[in-house]
C-alpha cells in the first residue's frame, strides 16, 4: 500500500479517530476495473467483497446508544459505498439470500441516518428478485424494514401494505417476535396519522406478546409506546404508571439509556399536567444519565425540552440558550438527525413571537431538510404546525 501511494495510485486518508483508509481517483478506479475483468476474477472478487461487507454489517448492526452508537454511525458511514457497492452486486446477481440479509442489517443505519428514500429503493429492489419470494423470516425482516422506512416518508398506504405482509408471513411460520413488533409498526402509523384509538389497540397487543415471550427490555418499550398514547389520550394516571413500570424494568436491565429515556418521558407527562418543577426535574436527571453516557441525541432531545419548559415558563432567554446548545449538539452528531430539534426551536420561537426572522429560516431550513430526506410532517404535526401558524397570526 505504500508503494501504491507513492506511486499516487491511491490517496492515504486519516480520519479523526479509526483506522487509516486508502481511497482512489475516478479515473484510477475505471483503470482498475478494467484490469479485474479482464483478470476474469471479477465476480469472484466482488463475492469476497460482498462477504466481507454482509459480515461487517450484521456483526456491527446491534443496538447501541453514547458513544459507542456514534462509533458504529461514523463506522457505517465510512463504509456506506462499499455496502452501495455490494449491494448493487448482489441486486444485478440476483443473489436474494445476501442482498436481503445486508439491507436488514442496513436497515438501522439507513432509518437514523434517514437514507429513506435509498434504503426504501434497495430493499424494494431486492424484495422482487425471484429468490426473494419464499415467505421466510428473512421476507418477514426486509418487509418489516421497508414498510418502517415507507412510513417515515409518510407513504402510509405502501406501508401498511409492506407491514402487514411481513404480519401475514409472521403468523404463517409462528414467528412471534415478527408479529410482535408488526404490530407495533403498525400502532405507530397509526398514532402518527393521528388515529390514536387504533394506536392504543395494536400497542396492547403488541405489549401482550412481548410479556408472553419475555423479552424484558422489548417489554419496556412496548409500555413506553403505549404510555405515550395514553398520554395524547389524557389519561396521565395509567401513562404514569406505566412509564414507572419501564422505568423499573430498564433499571433491573442496568440499561441507563432506557432509563434516561424513561425519566425524560416522565418529564413530559408532568409538564402536560403542569407540573413544571416535577418535569424539570425529571429532565434534569435524564440529562445527567445522556451526558454521561455521551449520547448527543438525548442530550439534544432533553435540552429542547428544557427549552420549551422554560419557554412555557416565561424565561425566554434560558429557553433560547438550551435550544442553541439543543442544535449544536444534533447538528454535530448529523446534520439530518438534528432535523426534529431545529423544528422543535422553530416551533417555539414562532409561538413566542420571538426573533421572527430567524424563526422564518429556521422553518425554511427544516422544511428544506424534510424535502431533501423524503420525510414529511406526519399528519399529526402538520396540525399542531396549523395551530401555531393561526395563533402566530392572530399575535
Amino acid at each position: 500500500m505504500a508503494s501504491m501511494v507513492d506511486k499516487s495510485l491511491v490517496q492515504q486518508v486519516e480520519p479523526a479517530r479509526g483506522e487509516s483508509r486508502f481511497v482512489m481517483l475516478e479515473t484510477i478506479r475505471e483503470y482498475a476495473l478494467e484490469k479485474l475483468e479482464a483478470s476474469r476474477e471479477e465476480a469472484l472478487t466482488k463475492r469476497a467483497h460482498a462477504a466481507y461487507c454482509l459480515v461487517l454489517a450484521e456483526e456491527e448492526a446491534t443496538e447501541q446508544s453514547g458513544a459507542e452508537g456514534a462509533e458504529w454511525l461514523e463506522r457505517f458511514a465510512s463504509e456506506h459505498d462499499n455496502f452501495r457497492a455490494a449491494l448493487e452486486w448482489l441486486t444485478e446477481t440476483g443473489d436474494a439470500e445476501w442482498g436481503l440479509r445486508l439491507g436488514t442489517a442496513l436497515f438501522r443505519y439507513w432509518e437514523i441516518r434517514e437514507y429513506l428514500a435509498e434504503g426504501r429503493d434497495r430493499l424494494g429492489r431486492l424484495l422482487k428478485l425471484a429468490g426473494a419470494a419464499t415467505p421466510t423470516k428473512l421476507r418477514v425482516r426486509a418487509l418489516f424494514a421497508a414498510g418502517v422506512l415507507a412510513g417515515e416518508q409518510g407513504d402510509y398506504a405502501s406501508a401498511d401494505a409492506l407491514i402487514n405482509e411481513s404480519q401475514d408471513i409472521a403468523r404463517e411460520l409462528g414467528d412471534k417476535t415478527g408479529i410482535a413488533v408488526s404490530l407495533n409498526a403498525l400502532a405507530v402509523f397509526a398514532r402518527d396519522r393521528g388515529d390514536v384509538a387504533t394506536a392504543h389497540i395494536l400497542f396492547e397487543s403488541s405489549l401482550a406478546l412481548w410479556r408472553e415471550l419475555g423479552d424484558q427490555k422489548a417489554v419496556a418499550r412496548a409500555l413506553s409506546n403505549l404510555a405515550n398514547v395514553l398520554k395524547l389520550q389524557g389519561d396521565y394516571d395509567r401513562a404514569r404508571s406505566l412509564y414507572a413500570e419501564c422505568l423499573a424494568i430498564f433499571r433491573g436491565l442496568e440499561d441507563r439509556t432506557g432509563v434516561a429515556w424513561s425519566l425524560n418521558y416522565q418529564g413530559d407527562v408532568a409538564r402536560d399536567q403542569g407540573d413544571s418543577a416535577a418535569a424539570q426535574a425529571l429532565y434534569e436527571q435524564g440529562l445527567v444519565i445522556f451526558r454521561e453516557l455521551g449520547d448527543r441525541w438525548g442530550i439534544a432531545g432533553t435540552l429542547a425540552d428544557l427549552g420549551s419548559l422554560a419557554r412555557e415558563q416565561r424565561n425566554y432567554p434560558r429557553g433560547h440558550s438550551l435550544y442553541r446548545e439543543s442544535i449544536k449538539f444534533s447538528g454535530n452528531w448529523n446534520i439530518n438527525a438534528g432535523l426534529p430539534a431545529c423544528w422543535s426551536v422553530s416551533r417555539a420561537q414562532r409561538l413566542l413571537n420571538l426573533m421572527p426572522s430567524v424563526s422564518l429560516r429556521l422553518a425554511g431550513a427544516a422544511a428544506a431538510l424534510r424535502q431533501n430526506i423524503g420525510a414529511p410532517l406526519t399528519p399529526a404535526e402538520q396540525a399542531n404546525w396549523k395551530q401555531a401558524c393561526i395563533w402566530h397570526g392572530r399575535h
